[in-house]
């Protein structure tokens, strides 16, 4: 199963790994997003500015935002029962904006494990958790969370008990989903901003668990 890793074979002498340089071909898709972007900005419908600072908005997404919604659900049981019955609310009462999406939180419990996937694509809650990584938009991944979730969670160093109920949700284009990991035992006196750095991107995909104090 992919994860988060480069092939070593592939690394320059400063350690770092070789980028394909974008000085080939543009595609279609590319040719058109220029097209439409330049348009936009010649009859005045959007600004180069404006632009800018949208792509500026977007890459400051991180899961450090999912991660303060998680802690928040782990200390405030009034706001964990908001983020279970309504995300979308639950994350705009945090101040994210998450746009139009239905985004729908699902919780991990001593019995039961979630994991998330989109089978079609991508689809992912970039709002609160940034841009997927690399493994999540492929096929491999796609396909045998869904086949053979058990070993794939195996793979990410993920060993469920046979006992434990596992959940896989298909994200779409109009839903998404988060997962509330378990709170680690031994946190009884950490801090909401402690707690927050226990919350791992991938415990809120379903693919790792919170990380100990």
């Amino acid at each position: 199963m992919p994860h988060d890793h480069h092939d070593h074979d592939h690394l320059s002498p400063s350690g770092h790994p070789y980028r394909q340089d974008n000085d080939g071909a543009l595609t279609y898709w590319q040719t058109m997003e220029i097209a439409l972007r330049e348009l936009m900005i010649e009859k005045g419908e959007l600004s180069a500015a404006q632009i800018q600072a949208q792509i500026d908005a977007m890459d400051e997404r991180s899961p450090a935002n999912g991660a303060a919604v998680v802690a928040r659900a782990w200390t405030d049981p009034d706001f964990r029962d908001r983020l279970l019955a309504n995300g979308s609310d639950a994350a705009r009462e945090m101040g994210f904006d998450i746009g139009p999406m239905h985004l729908v939180a699902v919780e991990n419990t001593a019995d039961i494990h979630n994991l998330i996937v989109c089978t079609l694509c991508s689809c992912y809650p970039r709002n609160l958790l940034g841009l997927p990584p690399d493994w999540y938009k492929t096929r491999e991944y796609r396909s045998r969370a869904v086949r053979e979730p058990r070993a794939v969670l195996r793979e990410f160093g993920v060993e469920l008990p046979v006992t434990t109920t596992l959940r896989v949700h298909d994200s779409t284009a109009d839903m998404r989903y988060i997962v509330l990991p378990a709170r680690p035992a031994g946190t009884d006196g950490l801090s909401v901003d402690a707690l927050a750095k226990l919350v791992t991107r991938d415990s809120m995909i379903g693919t790792g668990l919170a990380k100990a104090p």
